[in-house]
């Protein structure tokens, strides 16, 4: 006989507190086997991961000063979290949409992030205006399909757009061999009339440009691995459901939670989220040359969350010491 781990049985489902179920999506973790107050537990509990990520970026966008907007995207992350905390433990049509269109909401934060960095302010209002009667036309068509897939399609293709547009404001303004538009070669601009910068320290502001560079790129892969493979356990938990619930059951508890697919799918995408908005603050500061005020923390790509400080010392004259993680010093 095989080594068998202790585990607890799965109790039969209840009738729930929160029952009749009136959402038009149902995931594959068993209705109320845990308790009569809480319809899926585990999809339920893995959100709190989510709101502790949003909290500790807001906290950090609040802290350090960075731009408001990415704050906002953090509460947008909160709400996210919320939302289907109640939609996961309810089952309730009005929580499913309160988890749903709030994805939608926070994608729209982002895009006007991405697309109003530099733009004059009349375009700006004009793409908030946009933005809001997107949302409001999402809102409304889905709740007349009330079709997950609609959902689902917006969602992606929001956030295909502006994830490729970033990394396009990255290469562009970072690369050097796209000339005028790297960071060095701006900044150059700024000094020329003052002195005429050194062939070391062209070189110097290549090999920063260059760290940063590969260093966003690393966390764009480590964040998109996160999310693909979260949407990928996701898709594998929907077709094989069945077969799913029953090794929970022959496994039991609590060794049957590492089968919930729904839940990977929360802690991953969260992470994801959390990578994408941080990645984004930096990108920001790298796009307004300040660098030199700030850097990426990051101990370790594995057992630490990256987050942007302020650097340790910033010089009356503009200049900061640089750091590991490919922040250099730039006078203005």
């Amino acid at each position: 006989m095989g080594l068998r781990l202790p585990s607890v049985p799965y109790r039969t489902p209840k009738t729930g507190y929160w029952d009749p179920v009136t959402s038009t999506l149902n995931w594959c973790e068993e209705d109320y086997y845990a308790t009569i107050y809480s319809a899926e537990i585990v999809n339920t509990l893995t959100n709190l991961l989510f709101m502790g990520l949003a909290y500790r970026g807001c906290r950090n966008c609040w802290k350090y000063g960075h731009d408001r907007i990415f704050f906002v995207a953090f509460v947008g992350c909160f709400l996210v979290a919320t939302g289907s905390f109640l939609f996961h433990s309810t089952l309730k049509y009005p929580m499913q949409l309160v988890d749903e269109l709030s994805m939608i909401y926070t994608t729209c934060l982002m895009w006007y992030a991405t697309f109003s960095h530099g733009k004059p302010r009349g375009y700006r209002i004009g793409l908030g205006v946009g933005l809001v009667a997107l949302a409001i036309f999402i809102t409304l068509y889905y709740h007349y399909l009330q079709d997950p897939s609609f959902h689902q399609t917006a969602y992606a293709l929001l956030t295909c757009v502006v994830v490729f547009r970033s990394m396009f404001l990255m290469e562009r303004h970072l690369r050097a061999s796209w000339g005028q538009g790297s960071l060095h070669s701006q900044n150059r601009e700024h000094e020329k009339s003052s002195r005429v910068l050194s062939k070391i320290r062209e070189e110097a502001e290549d090999r920063r440009d260059a760290s940063i560079l590969r260093t966003m790129w690393f966390m764009i892969s480590y964040g998109l691995s996160l999310f693909l493979g979260g949407f990928v356990i996701w898709t594998l938990d929907i077709k094989y459901c069945s077969n799913l619930r029953s090794w929970r059951r022959q496994i039991g508890l609590p060794w049957g939670i590492l089968l919930e697919g729904h839940g990977w799918w929360h802690f991953m995408t969260g992470l994801g989220a959390y990578y994408y908005i941080v990645w984004g603050i930096w990108l920001r500061h790298c796009l307004n040359h300040r660098e030199d005020e700030f850097k990426l923390e990051w101990p370790s790509a594995f057992f630490s969350l990256p987050q942007v400080v302020r650097a340790d010392h910033v010089p009356m004259n503009g200049q900061a010491h640089g750091s590991s993680n490919g922040t250099a010093k730039k006078t203005r």
